[in-house]
C-alpha cells in the first residue's frame, strides 16, 4: 500500500507542476503586447496577445500625407504587422507547457495541425443528375 500511496503522491505532485506552469504561462500571455509603426513614424498600433487592437496613435501629420482610403490601409497594415508580432510572443510563452512537436503558432492560430487544403472553404458540387438551368429561357423552346 505504501508504495501505492507514493505513486499517487507523486502524480499529484506532477499535476501541481503542471498547473502551476500552466497558470504561469497564463499569466504571461496576459502581459505580450506588441507594436509597429508606419514607415513614416505617424500611426503606431499596439495590440495584446490575440492581436486585439489595444491603442492607435495617429499623428497629426498622417492626415496631411496620406489620403483618407491610404490611412485606412495603413493602419490596417500596421495593426496586422503589430499581431504577427505578439503572436510570435505568445507562441514563445505557450511553447515550454505544450507537448513536443506541437506548433505554438498552429494552436493560437486555431488551425493545430491542419494544412491549407483542409482550411479551404469547400468548392460546392452540384447533383450528378441535376440538370443545369444556366443560359436557358422558355422563350426559345
Amino acid at each position: 500500500m505504501t508504495e501505492h500511496r507514493a505513486q499517487v503522491e507523486e502524480l499529484l505532485a506532477d499535476y501541481r507542476r503542471s498547473r502551476e506552469n500552466l497558470a504561469s504561462a497564463q499569466r504571461a500571455l496576459a502581459t505580450v503586447t506588441a507594436s509597429a509603426t508606419d514607415a513614416a513614424g505617424l500611426i503606431t498600433a499596439t495590440v495584446g496577445p490575440r492581436g486585439t487592437l489595444t491603442s492607435l496613435t495617429i499623428s497629426d501629420g498622417a492626415y496631411w500625407r496620406y489620403r483618407p482610403e491610404e490611412l485606412g490601409q495603413q493602419i490596417v497594415r500596421v495593426t496586422a504587422e503589430a499581431t504577427v508580432r505578439a503572436l510570435a510572443q505568445a507562441g514563445e510563452v505557450l511553447a515550454p507547457v505544450l507537448p513536443a512537436g506541437t506548433d505554438p503558432q498552429a494552436l493560437l492560430l486555431g488551425t493545430g495541425d491542419l494544412d491549407a487544403t483542409e482550411i479551404a472553404p469547400a468548392k460546392p458540387r452540384s447533383a450528378p443528375d441535376e440538370e443545369s438551368l444556366e443560359d436557358q429561357t422558355w422563350m426559345t423552346r
